[in-house]
């Protein structure tokens, strides 16, 4: 089955949770948005959609599923490409964890736009200086500090033990959306956070993801997409 995944087209955001999974699992899938039709067919395909139609992108379809929310699409994915545990308190696990990951990611988004998406960050640049400050001193430590110490206690290379899952992926994309946007920051707090930080390197060495980071595929970090690099919040 050829998997079709619609995301905005111009940015990593969301979609680029479900992009790593699909990598990873050498699964056949195409980015619909990015292709000749553009944003148009993402639309459409979201107006077809009577009865149960998704609230907003990433969407994937497979087959006659059309499954919303990253989560949800993780979730789906992981039990049918060895992404997740087998057994049922295993998915629910790393369910869990990404809807954890979920959290981060909102406050991440946060830290540059406080008062809403609907209004430019030069709008609200002295909030989103207050929200990156708290952000850092607070947020990223109990975020981030939770998944070094599930690391630390399995003792295996990855957060259930030593089998990658979907979960691993994201973390990975966290360490690296937070190198971009806050390279400063970030330089000071990995050394609080060594287990992850080897994690990221793991999953970057692992061949389906090493060849996709060096593929055109990978959308490169900008600034709008959830991760932002603004110097002045970056201090």
């Amino acid at each position: 089955m050829k998997y079709e995944l619609y995301y905005w087209p111009e940015i990593q955001g969301r979609g680029e949770y479900v992009r790593l999974a699909l990598e990873e699992a050498g699964a056949a899938y195409v980015d619909v948005a990015r292709g000749p039709r553009g944003t148009a067919a993402m639309m459409k395909m979201m107006e077809a959609q009577k009865g149960t139609p998704p609230f907003a992108p990433p969407f994937l379809k497979a087959g006659k599923l059309v499954i919303g929310q990253t989560a949800n699409i993780l979730l789906y994915l992981g039990s049918r490409h060895a992404l997740a545990p087998k057994t049922e308190a295993g998915k629910l696990w790393v369910h869990q964890l990404q809807l954890t990951i979920t959290d981060l990611v909102v406050e991440i988004h946060d830290t540059h736009h406080p008062l809403g998406p609907s209004l430019y960050y030069e709008d609200q640049k002295p909030p989103a200086k207050k929200r990156t400050a708290e952000f850092w001193s607070e947020r990223v430590p109990k975020y981030l500090g939770y998944f070094e110490q599930l690391l630390s206690e399995n003792g295996g290379a990855y957060v259930t033990g030593r089998k990658l899952t979907y979960v691993d992926l994201s973390l990975f994309q966290i360490v690296a959306g937070l190198r971009y946007a806050f390279p400063k920051r970030m330089t000071a707090f990995e050394a609080d956070i060594p287990g992850l930080v080897a994690l990221h390197d793991r999953v970057a060495a692992r061949p389906n993801v090493k060849a996709y980071l060096a593929s055109p595929r990978r959308i490169p970090f900008n600034e709008q997409g959830i991760f932002r690099r603004y110097k002045e919040l970056d201090n």
